[in-house]
């Protein structure tokens, strides 16, 4: 497993768009990796069709979207036009992002993704539900696991991209339930008069019984 913060491992790995080496592919935009069970699967399909239609929000946050299963190239672009059409984008030859093939497992294992329940015809553990979420300086910012029978919210993943790009430019937390747009909270560590200085529309304190007014509400 990789912890919160470290630096991403620099793959190379087999794809639908040819062979890669993760932090060359990267660049300097943000990267979310997310892993499935298997191809050709219900699940699997809805979820790759969403981030299909979501393509270009994700372009709009400067973040580069990749998939990965255990695999084949070659299963994995018989696969795309199911996807595609269940996407309602029809069977375009053009796909939006790339799949990575990882019929070894190394990268499932190196990443933590196997899903020890879930097996192939072989009896192989195939991944789960992952999700990374990697900045523009390779480091890793979010992970998420889920089992192979609980499809994902990609707009919860949006979400927490919204949260990451806005913290990293601002001193503030967003708040459960947050979204682009809603109130987030000045840090602690920065004192009132700091925090008039950095937010001059003004802000609110919330009044607690522990009369501490940690609870400072902002629009960034």
């Amino acid at each position: 497993m990789i912890n919160l913060g470290s630096t991403f491992p620099n793959f190379e790995a087999d794809t639908t768009v040819g062979k890669i080496k993760f932090h060359d592919w990267l660049g300097d935009s943000w990267g979310i990796l997310f892993s499935h069970p298997s191809d050709f699967t219900p699940v699997c399909t809805t979820e790759l069709s969403r981030v299909l239609q979501l393509i270009k929000e994700f372009e709009q946050r400067k973040t580069k979207v990749i998939a990965l299963s255990c695999d084949s190239v070659e299963s994995h672009l018989g696969w795309i036009k199911d996807i595609q059409s269940y996407s309602g984008g029809g069977d375009d030859s053009s796909f939006s992002y790339p799949i990575i093939a990882d019929e070894s497992r190394s990268l499932a294992v190196e990443l933590g993704m196997l899903d020890p329940v879930e097996k192939d015809s072989k009896g192989m553990p195939l991944t789960c539900r992952a999700v990374f979420i990697v900045d523009p300086s390779k480091k890793l910012r979010l992970s998420f696991l889920y089992p192979a029978t609980t499809g994902r919210n990609f707009d919860e993943i949006l979400r927490v991209l919204d949260s990451l790009q806005l913290t990293d430019t601002k001193k503030v937390a967003t708040p459960v339930d947050w979204k682009v747009g809603k109130q987030c909270m000045i840090l602690p560590t920065v004192p009132d008069p700091e925090a008039k200085e950095l937010f001059p529309q003004g802000f609110e304190t919330v009044s607690v019984p522990s009369n501490k007014g940690y609870i400072r509400k902002v629009l960034p």
